[in-house]
C-alpha cells in the first residue's frame, strides 16, 4: 500500500515541478539570473547581492547545481541562429533538476537516517506528502540545496561515526566537500550542524588521522571556493596571466561568507528586509511549515526527551532541527524558507496515534492542509509571472506596426511589472529587434503607477508636435515603442469586464507630475503658462488594451481587507485571479498636435 502512495506522490511532485508558480525572487536572482548571464547572450539583471564592491553571493555552488544542467542542455538542445536556447527550456531543465535532485537525495537520506522499518516507511511518506516538498523543494532556491545538504551531513557523520573499523577517510573527504559547499551557499548551514557534529569529536580523537584527512580536505575546497568566487568577481573582465590571476587570489581574495556575516549582523541592513520577533520562527514559521503534523511532534517530543534527557543528542535529526531554529531565531529577519531544512528532519521525528481513529483524523487534515496549501503556493502564487515574461518577446513582435528592415535598428520597449514579484529577466531570451526594459513597481499606489507608466509613453500631449512626416505621426511612435503594463486582474484599475476578453480597451485617467519645482498652485499655473502649457492639461488619458491573460495567478500582496472586507477581499482575489498584458498609449485632448491620437 505505501509503494502505491509513493508513487501517485511522486506523480504529484512531478506536477507541482513543471507549474509555474513563483514563491519568491531569490529562487531566481540567486541562482540561475547569474548563471544564465554568463553562459548565453540574455538580457540579466544582477541584484546587489552581485554588484556590491563586498558580494555576498557565492558562485562556487550555482555553477555545479544550475551550471551543468545549462551546459548540458545547450549541447544536446536545438540552438538558434545566435547560438541562444530557448529560455522556456533552460527554466523547465533546472525545476526538473531540482525535482530530482528532491526525489533521489532527499528521500536517500531518510531512508538512511530513520533505522526502523516501519518508522522508515512511515517517514518518508510524510516527507513526499508535505507541501514543502512539492514546492520548495522543486524550486531554485538556496535554501532548497541547503536541506539536502544538510540531511546528508547527517547521514555522512552517523556512518563516520558508526564506521569503527577504518579511518573513514572517503566519508570524511566527502562530508569537508559539503560543508564546504554548504557555508558557500547559505551562511546558515552550520546552525544545522554544529551540535550534531559534535559526535564526531571521540571518533576524531580515537583516529587523529581521519581528523586530518577533514581538515585538509576542507581547507581544499575553501581555496577552491574562494579562487572561482574572486575569478568570478575580480578577474572576470581582465585579460590577467595565471600569475596576476593567482597574485590576486592571495592578495585580493573575495570572500562571500564573511561578507554575508558581516552583512547580516548589522540590524539597520536586515531592517532593509523587514524585522520580525525573535519567536517567529518557532511559533509562526514552523506551524506554517508543519500544519497538523506539529501537533504529532509535539505529543512525541515528551517521549523522546522529557523522559530521557540523552534521547535528542541520540537522535541527530531532532538535534539538528531544533538547535538550528534556536540559533537562526538569534537574528531578526525570519522568513519560513529559512526553516526548509527542519521539515524533512522533524518529520522523521514524528509517531503516528495507535488508534486507528487517531491515525484517520491526521491522514485526513495533513491530505487537506497541503492540498490546499500546494495548489496555492505550488500553482497559483505568482504564477502567472514566470508565462507573461516568456510571452512577451512574442507580443512585442505582433504589436508594433512597421518592423525594421535589419537586424541592427533596436526598438526600445519598456515593460511596467506593477502588484506582482520582479520578473526573471533571462526568460526574455534573445527578444531581438526589441530593447526591452524592465521595470519592476514594487509597492507603488495606483496613481504613482500611472505617473511612471504616462512618463514612458513617448511625446507628452503638451510636447510640440513631430515633424509632418507620415512615419514620424506621435500614433506611429507610439506603435513602434511599445509600453507594456503588466499587473493582476483583481486589481481595482481594471474593470471586470474589460479585464475578461483580449484585445478590449479602457480609459485610465492620469495626473503628470509638475517639471518645476515650484509648489504652490499659483506658482505651478504660472510656470505652465511659462512653458506654453496650460495648467488644464496636467491630466491626460491612458488608453489601455488587453492582450494576453493568464487565469492561474493569485497576488496576495493585492489584499484589500479595511475596503473591501475580508469576503470581498477573497472574493476578488479568487473569483478576478489571473494576471494580464495591457499595451498603453496615449489618449490626448483635441488640438494638442496633428497625428496624435485624439479623446473622442
Amino acid at each position: 500500500m505505501w509503494r502505491r502512495s509513493y508513487l501517485l506522490l511522486l506523480l504529484v511532485r512531478i506536477y507541482f515541478a513543471i507549474s509555474p508558480s513563483y514563491l519568491h525572487p531569490d529562487e531566481n536572482f540567486q541562482g540561475p539570473e547569474v548563471i544564465a548571464d554568463e553562459l548565453f547572450l540574455y538580457p540579466s539583471n544582477k541584484t546587489w547581492e552581485w554588484t556590491s564592491s563586498y558580494p555576498i553571493r557565492s558562485v562556487f555552488p550555482l555553477w555545479p547545481v544550475y551550471g551543468i544542467p545549462m551546459i548540458l542542455l545547450k549541447w544536446v538542445w536545438a540552438q538558434d541562429d545566435q547560438q541562444n536556447l530557448s529560455p522556456k527550456a533552460i527554466y523547465y531543465l533546472l525545476r526538473v533538476v531540482m525535482f530530482i535532485l528532491s526525489f533521489v537525495l532527499e528521500d536517500w537520506a531518510i531512508y538512511e537516517l530513520v533505522h526502523a522499518p516501519r518508522h522508515r516507511r512511515q517517514a518518508v511518506i510524510l516527507v513526499a506528502s508535505s507541501y514543502v516538498t512539492w514546492t520548495y523543494q522543486s524550486h531554485t532556491f538556496s535554501n532548497s540545496i541547503e536541506t539536502l545538504l544538510v540531511t546528508w551531513s547527517l547521514v555522512l557523520i552517523e556512518r563516520i561515526v558508526r564506521e569503527k573499523n577504518y579511518s573513514s577517510m572517503l566519508p570524511c573527504s566527502i562530508l569537508s566537500l559539503i560543508i564546504v559547499f554548504g557555508i558557500f551557499n547559505r551562511i546558515t548551514f552550520p546552525a544545522f550542524i554544529l551540535i550534531p557534529g559534535l559526535q564526531l569529536l571521540p571518533h576524531f580523537l580515537a583516529r587523529p588521522f581521519s581528523f586530518l584527512v577533514t581538515v585538509a580536505s576542507a581547507v581544499f575546497f575553501t581555496c577552491l571556493a574562494i579562487g572561482t568566487d574572486t575569478a568570478f568577481f575580480r578577474l572576470r573582465d581582465l585579460n590577467t596571466s595565471w600569475t596576476t590571476s593567482f597574485k590576486t587570489v592571495v592578495t585580493n581574495p573575495v570572500i562571500t561568507p564573511w561578507n554575508n556575516i558581516r552583512y547580516n549582523t548589522q540590524t539597520s541592513n536586515l531592517a532593509l528586509h523587514g524585522l520580525h520577533p525573535r519567536y517567529q520562527h518557532f511559533l509562526v514559521n514552523i506551524p506554517q511549515l508543519l500544519g497538523p503534523a506539529l501537533i504529532l511532534l509535539l505529543t512525541s517530543l515528551p517521549r523522546l526527551s522529557l523522559w530521557n534527557l540523552r534521547v535528542p543528542f541520540s537522535n541527530p535529526s531532532l538535534l539538528s532541527a531544533i538547535t538550528g531554529t534556536a540559533f537562526l531565531s538569534i537574528f531578526p529577519h525570519q522568513e519560513p524558507r529559512f526553516l526548509l531544512p527542519c521539515v524533512p528532519l522533524l518529520l522523521t521525528c514524528i509517531r503516528l496515534p495507535t488508534s486507528s481513529r487517531g491515525r484517520k483524523w491526521f491522514w485526513s487534515s495533513w491530505l487537506v492542509f497541503n492540498t490546499l496549501l500546494g495548489i496555492l503556493m505550488g500553482v497559483y502564487h505568482q504564477g502567472g509571472v514566470i508565462p507573461a515574461q516568456l510571452q512577451v518577446p512574442d507580443l512585442l513582435r505582433s504589436s508594433i506596426s512597421s518592423p525594421p528592415t535589419n537586424n541592427t535598428t533596436a526598438i526600445p520597449a519598456t515593460i511596467f511589472w506593477w502588484k506582482t514579484y520582479p520578473p526573471p529577466t533571462y526568460l526574455l531570451g534573445n527578444a531581438a529587434p526589441f530593447n526591452i526594459s524592465t521595470v519592476p513597481l514594487v509597492g507603488l499606489s495606483q496613481p504613482e503607477m500611472l505617473e511612471q507608466v504616462t512618463a514612458a509613453l513617448p511625446f507628452p500631449c503638451n510636447s510640440p508636435p513631430p515633424p509632418p512626416h507620415p512615419l514620424t505621426t506621435r500614433e506611429a511612435i507610439q506603435n513602434n515603442q511599445p509600453v507594456f503594463l503588466i499587473a493582476p486582474l483583481s486589481s481595482h484599475l481594471f474593470p471586470p469586464s474589460s479585464a475578461s476578453t483580449p484585445n478590449t480597451s479602457f480609459l485610465a485617467q492620469a495626473r503628470l507630475p509638475s517639471t518645476s519645482q515650484a509648489h504652490s498652485p499659483a506658482e505651478r499655473k504660472q510656470d505652465n503658462k511659462d512653458q506654453g502649457r496650460g495648467a488644464e492639461e496636467d491630466n491626460t488619458a491612458l488608453e489601455l488594451t488587453l492582450m494576453w491573460t493568464y487565469r492561474q495567478h493569485i497576488n496576495l500582496d493585492d489584499m484589500d481587507v479595511a475596503s473591501d472586507g475580508l469576503w470581498g477581499t477573497l472574493r476578488r482575489l479568487v473569483g478576478r485571479r489571473g494576471i494580464g498584458v495591457w499595451r498603453v498609449e496615449r489618449r490626448c485632448p483635441p488640438g494638442s498636435g496633428v497625428g496624435s491620437r485624439r479623446l473622442p
